[in-house]
């Protein structure tokens, strides 16, 4: 049962990356490098074409390092995936959903475009203190911050074992 519900979050986390990736670029029309929409005095809206991964590191700026950075995603997701597939914890199968979903979420994205869409611009007057994202990335980010902070602070106890059956038998 915790798997299904792990495989369904990770599919409602792809769907809604998918859906918020063409509502901005599609309906929104936010589609050319840097185009931005003011949401909230704190927020906006801004489409960025993101050739690498987090932060900008291993940029994919042709063929080959596109599509190796492909592989490099997809064989962390099938790990993600056998991980979550194992796991007996709900928190941590919820948690590795999020990653699994944002990870295919950006896989297909980079497979269809060549880049990852990015849009979403957080900022505090001109402090930002994230590059521009999406919701892949939002969830990849709150589903390892849960495991970390589950590895590093929640201590399982482990099942109290039923007591032993002591078997009646009259002589």
């Amino acid at each position: 049962m915790n798997r299904r519900i792990g495989l369904l979050v990770a599919a409602l986390v792809f769907l809604a990356d998918q859906f918020t990736k063409y509502y901005v670029t599609g309906p929104l029309g936010l589609n050319v490098q840097d185009a931005s929409l003011t949401v909230l005095p704190i927020f906006d809206l801004r489409f960025v074409k993101n050739v690498g991964v987090s932060l900008g590191l291993l940029p994919a700026t042709g063929a080959f390092t596109r599509w190796m950075l492909v592989l490099l995603t997809g064989a962390i997701a099938v790990g993600v995936l056998v991980w979550l597939l194992r796991e007996k914890k709900r928190p941590d199968i919820i948690a590795l959903a999020l990653v699994l979903g944002g990870a295919i979420g950006n896989i297909l994205d980079r497979t269809r475009l060549g880049y990852v869409v990015d849009f979403a611009d957080l900022h505090f007057g001109d402090w930002r203190p994230f590059l521009v994202f999406n919701v892949a990335d939002a969830a990849i980010t709150i589903g390892v911050l849960i495991l970390l902070i589950r590895a590093l602070f929640v201590r399982d106890t482990p099942a109290a074992k039923p007591a032993p059956v002591e078997n009646e038998v009259n002589a």
